[in-house]
């Protein structure tokens, strides 16, 4: 049986594994004249677009000439920024339409819209989400806020979307947003972490059943943000963006140039953490569950010294 003392046990093994090889679609192009998706004249819909990082994508997929549909629960913030997409892309360019990701028919409503209005949907970014905090003993009515928009407005919008975008002509693309939190699980919010747990655990089914569908031409990505400069992280309350964090369009740019190669995991740095940072705190997570060491031992009095040691040598072995 496994041993939980610290002293007893190894810090895991060498925390730098070999390197992988990243899989990507070969006809694949980052050209955005080229790319069979995210390319002018093609439709983009953001969920959780008044604000953030969804604002931030519809006026990156605007600046790239795509048709651009945007919704969120904030009405008076979507329409001022369907107002800065018109004059990018112009009125007729640009769908407006309120929606609560929670409710099923509202989403439905959504679909109705655009495909009324455009016919197809080529990039569909499931990003709509909120931070209520809800601990492992309290905060019941936030445990439901947060997994009926961050979880359940994803299925809501996934199960009404891609049966339809299954039967398109042309190829097409779901981004859903999760988090770093949902990974490595930091303490203090339980509820939103476990929310975003299980965004990455529903992408990843979404990738699998896609690619093993005969001649499907839609593919799933997880985006998966760093420190980002947005209302939920301390844009509302902080004047200026905090030199180690990213701003939306930075996160977003990155995003979409990782999305272009094909990537599925899309883990975003940011100022403050670069990726190395973050694989190593991945592995060491995961190490957890295969070493049987205790429940989020990273911050457990008698294993975080061990922690800052496998992160010291695991950087030290990148210089």
């Amino acid at each position: 049986m496994p041993s939980s003392n610290p002293s007893s046990r190894s810090r895991n093994a060498s925390p730098m594994r070999p390197s992988y090889a990243n899989f990507k679609p070969s006809d694949l192009s980052v050209a955005d004249d080229l790319h069979p998706v995210i390319h002018a004249g093609r439709v983009a819909l953001i969920t959780g677009a008044a604000s953030g990082i969804g604002r931030a994508a519809a006026i990156e997929f605007a600046k790239l000439g795509l048709k651009v549909a945007i919704a969120d629960v904030n009405e008076a913030q979507l329409k001022e920024v369907g107002k800065a997409l018109a004059e990018i892309i112009g009125e007729a360019n640009v769908l407006v339409v309120p929606t609560d990701v929670s409710k099923l028919e509202e989403v439905v409503r959504l679909k109705e819209r655009v495909y009324e209005q455009w016919g197809e949907v080529g990039v569909l970014m499931n990003n709509a989400g909120i931070g209520d905090k809800g601990t492992s003993w309290d905060g019941l009515d936030n445990w439901h806020k947060v997994f009926n928009v961050n979880l359940f407005g994803v299925v809501n919008v996934q199960q009404t979307f891609v049966r339809s975008m299954l039967h398109q002509e042309n190829p097409s693309m779901v981004i859903n947003t999760g988090s770093k939190q949902g990974i490595t699980n930091p303490p203090g919010n339980a509820a939103y972490n476990a929310s975003k747990a299980a965004v990455k655990s529903l992408t990843e089914g979404l990738a699998y059943e896609l690619r093993e569908r005969p001649e499907s031409n839609v593919t799933a990505h997880l985006f998966i943000p760093g420190w980002t400069f947005t209302g939920m992280t301390g844009g509302s309350t902080l004047s200026s963006k905090p030199p180690g964090a990213w701003s939306a369009e930075e996160t977003v740019l990155y995003m979409l140039d990782k999305v272009r190669q094909g990537d599925f995991y899309v883990l975003v740095p940011d100022n403050e953490t670069k990726r190395e940072v973050d694989q190593l705190r991945i592995m060491w997570a995961a190490a957890d569950v295969a070493e049987g060491r205790p429940a989020l031992s990273r911050w457990h009095a008698n294993w975080k010294s061990l922690f800052e040691e496998y992160m010291k040598e695991g950087l030290a072995q990148l210089e």
